[in-house]
């Protein structure tokens, strides 16, 4: 029997999410290309060779010259890839749009070959935390209430903690931040439309917002996260995953009570007993 479909509401509005990346332009896609960078780094550490790789990503271009033969998907809910077919996937820069991280994973996890890896970038809480702060502080001062404006982004630990529950071995988490200065607000607000990451969230608010609210923003941000030169900061937080396809090959920890030798032989001391 078919097990019944979900009724909860999803986090994020997909075709507001497609409808917005339309309107992206290849000369704001840094954040993209910082990620290519990431993933080229974590690879060059890794003592093996990949030859079936795969790549889920919204902007295929950024990736064709880093990985050319690489197969590209798009990192739809269900994600286009064969079981088992692949030694290395690349999820880049979507997992933070999707509504259900653990399941993409999963789906990496299934087109892994045995003892493959899968290679995360996506944005992480500390992504433009400066912005959350000032909107969040004007409109609360401009009109009494708060609208969901920035989507909640996971932290480092919870995304670590994903790649356990999608069944991956030998899991690593660990994150990058740069920093990137714009005019005033409405620089950084045009910026993110052309990065086509503007508000997707379910529960947007969908009329105009009161011109007041974003001149308070301003202020506010001015005031507690402006340069010595003037100009506003914004953090946006690379979180990085890496975790394999278990493999009887793989190294595992040793079972408690298996050691050949006594640490106290190692540090040349002699053993003793506790005292109370």
């Amino acid at each position: 029997m078919k097990p019944p479909e979900s009724t909860a509401p999803s986090l994020f509005d997909r075709p507001a999410l497609a409808l917005h990346r339309t309107r992206a332009r290849d000369e704001a896609l840094f954040l993209h290309r910082a990620a290519v960078d990431e993933v080229q780094d974590r690879l060059s550490m890794v003592n093996k060779t990949f030859t079936a790789p795969a790549i889920v990503t919204p902007f295929a271009q950024i990736w064709r010259d880093a990985l050319p033969e690489a197969e590209i998907t798009a990192d739809d809910e269900v994600l286009a890839l064969n079981p088992g077919a692949h030694d290395l996937v690349i999820h880049a820069m979507g997992l933070h749009w999707a509504n259900d991280p653990v399941g993409q994973l999963i789906q990496c996890h299934r087109a892994l070959h045995p003892d493959g890896l899968l290679l995360v970038v996506c944005l992480g809480g500390e992504t433009l935390h400066e912005l959350r702060a000032a909107l969040g502080q004007a409109e609360i001062e401009v009109t009494g209430g708060l609208s969901p404006r920035i989507a909640p982004m996971a932290e480092l630990r919870d995304l670590g903690g994903l790649l356990q529950r999608a069944g991956l071995a030998l899991p690593v988490a660990d994150t990058a931040r740069l920093t990137v200065e714009y005019r005033d607000l409405t620089h950084l607000m045009h910026d993110l439309r052309a990065m086509g990451e503007t508000n997707n969230l379910s529960g947007r608010v969908k009329h105009l917002t009161r011109r007041r609210v974003f001149e308070r923003a301003q202020e506010v941000y001015s005031d507690h996260f402006s340069t010595p030169q003037g100009r506003l900061a914004a953090t946006f937080e690379l979180i990085c995953l890496t975790g394999w396809s278990p493999d009887d090959s793989q190294q595992k920890p040793l079972r408690p009570g298996s050691a050949q030798a006594r640490l106290a032989d190692a540090l040349g001391t002699k053993e003793g007993k506790l005292s109370n």
